[in-house]
């Protein structure tokens, strides 16, 4: 969904996600609000809060999937969840499953085996994606959070988007590092010539990583990468711009026989309790295929 509207007199100097909302009824203002946090409502062109106050004239732009109407099933899907209270989940999601139904995929997906495991999940990303706070690209594994109730969805999108969420990475990459540890800013905006790709643009969003070299091998690198932003398949466009791809990245790298996809593992995970505001992180090695294979290089 993409558009603009410009604001009128009667809505000057109420609240960007109140004026928004009488724009689109049909909308929550949770909703809503995730959308600003994302920066996929603006206003003026500029990342702003929710609570930011509106004038005559201003320009209100958004870009955001539009939620469509599809019932989704519940699955016995095979995944861990790692840590679960009354707010939220941490759940070990696996190489190979696709987090929510999309235009390709309508089932056997996570949410599919969340709704079967989970009786109450936040409604803020619709129908087709309750719980889900962020994700992880199909063949990316690893430590996701999930919230089951919109007052931890809220929390824990805006810990992500303040950058007060740790997520820390391991990838094993082609090439030996230069440096051994640095910093990867850019902007990243969906191909114009390819929609299921990403890539490096001075109009796309801005797109930070920090990376630090683990372990080398004789000509790979196993990586650390900390996200300062998330946008969608960030690690993996910018490990492909330094010339330094991911092993088995099949989209920004080259396929290898033996694996199903790209060596990248969301290993540990850092958060504040939106309801206990107590810190909690979690850690989790890597899958036996991932283990195995660095096996093979020593």
């Amino acid at each position: 969904m993409r558009g603009s509207f410009v604001v009128n007199e009667d809505e000057k100097m109420q609240r960007l996600d109140v004026v928004f909302n009488k724009h689109y009824e049909n909308m929550t203002r949770s909703h809503i609000k995730l959308l600003i946090d994302n920066d996929e409502i603006l206003l003026n062109n500029k990342s702003v809060k929710a609570g930011e106050k509106v004038r005559a004239g201003d320009v209100v732009s958004f870009d955001f999937e539009e939620e469509k109407p599809l019932e989704v099933e519940p699955e016995d899907i095979d995944f861990d969840i790692v840590y679960q209270d009354s707010d939220l989940l941490v759940v070990n999601k696996p190489q190979g499953l696709v987090v929510h139904p999309c235009a390709s995929t309508k089932d056997k997906t996570l949410v599919n085996g969340l709704l079967y495991r989970i009786k109450d999940l936040s409604g803020i990303n619709g129908v087709l994606r309750p719980g889900i706070v962020h994700r992880l690209d199909k063949n990316t594994s690893g430590l996701m959070l999930v919230a089951k109730n919109d007052f931890a969805h809220v929390s824990l999108a805006k810990q992500i988007k303040d950058k007060t969420c740790q997520r820390k990475y391991l990838a094993l990459c082609e090439g030996l590092f230069k440096d051994s540890e640095g910093r990867i800013e850019t902007y990243i905006e969906r191909s114009k010539t390819d929609r299921k790709k990403m890539t490096v643009s001075d109009k796309g969003k801005l797109a930070i990583t920090n990376y630090r070299v683990v372990k080398e091998f004789r000509d790979k690198s196993l990586v650390e990468f900390s996200l300062q932003t998330g946008r969608t398949h960030q690690i993996r466009v910018h490990c492909k711009m330094i010339n330094h791809p991911i092993v088995g990245d099949d989209v920004y790298g080259k396929a290898v026989d033996g694996l199903n996809g790209q060596l990248l593992h969301s290993y540990f995970i850092k958060f504040v309790h939106p309801r206990t505001n107590k810190e909690m992180s979690f850690e989790i090695g890597l899958p036996d295929y991932f283990s195995k294979y660095l096996e093979k290089l020593k």
